[in-house]
């Protein structure tokens, strides 16, 4: 592969970074106040979203329930990505796009948090989600890329939008990671306070 091919990618990547952060860091402040307060009052977080989305989930869970970078007490995260019998029996017997829903429908209760990650924000089955998080009174973080799609404008006031205003899923993706490090960080500061070292 040629080499300035490889150099353009990260350096598309960074700038976009870089012009995200001032746009994006009162969102995700915004987030991680919705996030902390959930799980301070005995709530928990449910993630979804589709390919590379749902491996988002799952490391955003991951780094709930171990540890992000400190040592803390596991924190109630579930990624609604991972289980193949939920999946393919509601896949089966209904439809790809009530997958997540049912979960939500399942193990979500109000004052929970859904984090509804669709880099178009027209995955059918997150929309889905998200209408069934609403119902329950859950809050939402939703993380979008381009214009935000339909999930943008299914969102209240009382939920929180974390849009990369880009056109490639891979750059969109990209900026979805290190948004859910800020989060991860962000939960982790407002528990125990201060930097560490």
């Amino acid at each position: 592969m040629n080499t300035q091919r490889i150099l353009a990618h990260f350096q598309e990547s960074a700038d976009l970074k870089l012009k995200s952060a001032a746009a994006l860091s009162q969102p995700i402040s915004q987030a991680v106040e919705l996030m902390f307060t959930a799980l301070s009052n005995g709530n928990k977080i449910l993630a979804c979203g589709n390919g590379g989305s749902a491996a988002d989930c799952q490391h955003f869970a991951a780094e709930l329930v171990g540890r992000f970078e400190r040592e803390r007490f596991p924190l109630p995260a579930l990624a609604l990505t991972t289980d193949t019998s939920i999946l393919t029996a509601v896949g089966n017997d209904y439809s790809y796009k009530d997958v997540f829903a049912k979960q939500v429908q399942a193990f979500g209760q109000a004052g929970d948090i859904l984090l509804a990650i669709s880099t178009s924000g027209n995955s059918a089955n997150v929309l889905a989600a998200v209408e069934s998080a609403l119902e329950r009174e859950m809050r939402v973080v939703a993380l979008t890329g381009k214009d935000g799609g339909q999930l943008a404008k299914m969102l209240t006031d009382a939920d929180v939008h974390i849009n990369v205003p880009h056109s490639r899923t891979a750059r969109i993706q990209e900026v979805h990671l290190v948004t859910i490090h800020c989060i991860c960080d962000g939960i982790d500061v407002a528990l125990f306070g201060g930097d560490e070292e």
